[in-house]
């Protein structure tokens, strides 16, 4: 696999870490990037975790044939609603928020030639500290990424994010998106339910 040209949208500590990581790899030849915050970009420039830093999500998706969204989940639809005009007609993207029911709903709502071309993903890491100074090529070696591709995805679509997710270290599964969240709610929740049995059989 080679990334000709890959454009990143959120410079911070997850998306940042991909990137690093990819280039560890050898299979990305070019990392555009954007973020909301210009001095994100502009350290990202500096530390070379992109090529060029963009002016806009627009600007930094032209000509990419991989995108990776690294922005909140409440931004997911507004950032997929500005670049899918300026996708090339094979462009592949892949997200990495921690819930995928709601990303599912915003690519469904914002993408239209694009749709089946979105495989969400979740890679499980991260650091007590954030920002793209914090960014490690290292970050996902030994984790899991969780793919909730949309039933009709081609094949051939989901196993290019697979290999993008395996580039970086991590072990590669599938669920659904309700299976995703159903999962991970249980499992954020479980330490809380825990904490208040304890906190209860002290009374």
């Amino acid at each position: 696999m080679t990334i000709q040209r890959l454009a990143l949208i959120g410079c911070g500590l997850i998306g940042g870490s991909v990137a690093l990581a990819l280039r560890r790899a050898g299979v990305v030849r070019h990392i555009s990037g954007y973020s909301l915050s210009p001095s994100s970009v502009a350290k990202a420039l500096e530390l070379g975790v992109i090529d060029e830093a963009c002016q806009s999500a627009a600007q930094a998706v032209q000509q990419a044939d991989r995108v990776i969204l690294a922005v909140p989940v409440a931004a997911t639809e507004a950032v997929l609603r500005t670049i899918e005009p300026y996708l090339l007609p094979d462009t592949i993207i892949t997200d990495v928020g921690s819930t995928k029911r709601n990303v599912v709903d915003a690519a469904q709502n914002a993408l239209s030639s694009h749709l089946l071309q979105f495989v969400p993903a979740h890679p499980i890491a991260g650091k007590e500290a954030a920002g793209i100074e914090h960014a490690c090529a290292d970050l996902f070696l030994g984790k899991r990424a969780i793919l909730t591709p949309l039933p009709n995805t081609p094949k051939a679509t989901v196993d290019a994010i697979r290999e993008i997710w395996a580039s970086t270290g991590c072990s590669v599964h599938e669920l659904t998106p309700q299976e995703h969240d159903s999962t991970f709610a249980a499992v954020s929740h479980l330490p809380h339910l825990l904490a208040f049995a304890y906190m209860n059989g002290l009374h």
